[in-house]
């Protein structure tokens, strides 16, 4: 086991900036969304990816997971045509992973609602960027 595993290394960017940045990250992410750009949306993973829904794990290894139709199977099946944050709060705070509660919402073209999403998603600073580890529905 990794001696270091509990106690990471020291960093001196500020909870401030981390959260900044990491919020930079989630807002990003969510434009690709919207764009429709599976390529901008991994780019802004990191990998290995851990995606855990209810109580199952799916762990991506790397990026072009999702089918090329995939917002295309969405919009058919659920109208979807774009996605809106009502909330993102950071709830665990450290210079290099911050913990967040990201509230959603799915939208149709007339911007009426679907369906509320709350999540807890989890970004950190590695390889020199911010990017989402995990994400948990």
């Amino acid at each position: 086991m990794d001696d270091n595993l509990f106690l990471p290394d020291h960093d001196p960017t500020s909870e401030l900036e981390a959260i900044k940045k990491s919020r930079a990250c989630i807002l990003s992410f969510t434009e690709k969304f919207n764009d429709r750009d599976l390529a901008g949306m991994d780019g802004m993973l990191h990998f290995p990816h851990i995606i855990l829904s209810g109580e199952k794990m799916e762990i991506w290894a790397s990026p072009s997971r999702l089918p090329d139709d995939f917002f295309e199977q969405l919009s058919a099946a659920t109208g979807w045509a774009s996605s809106v944050y009502e909330s993102i709060d950071p709830v665990l705070v450290s210079p290099r992973k911050v913990h967040f509660i990201v509230e959603y919402s799915r939208r149709r073209a007339d911007q009426s609602i679907i369906t509320i999403h709350k999540n807890l998603w989890v970004v950190t600073h590695e390889q020199y960027r911010w990017g989402i580890k995990l994400r948990s529905y």
